[in-house]
């Protein structure tokens, strides 16, 4: 699934336990699938933000790319 796709999911899970009218295992099943989703999609973040660069302007005016550096 897309990272999209495992969104919209997880939402509509969110939603059905929200509801609180599903059987005990069911909402179980639903929490597992949800957590394997939160899982799935942050992998897929921490992917794309490795992927991001920056850029800065050399000494020259001449774009410059470097690697994403996260803010501590």
């Amino acid at each position: 699934m897309t990272f999209e796709q495992q969104i919209a999911r997880l939402d509509q899970i969110v939603r059905m336990l929200e509801k609180g009218d599903a059987p005990l295992e069911e909402s179980l099943k639903l929490f597992e699938e949800g957590t394997g989703l939160i899982r799935s999609c942050g992998a897929m973040l921490d992917a794309a933000e490795q992927k991001v660069v920056m850029l800065r302007k050399t000494e020259t005016g001449e774009p410059e790319e470097l690697p994403f550096a996260a803010e501590e």
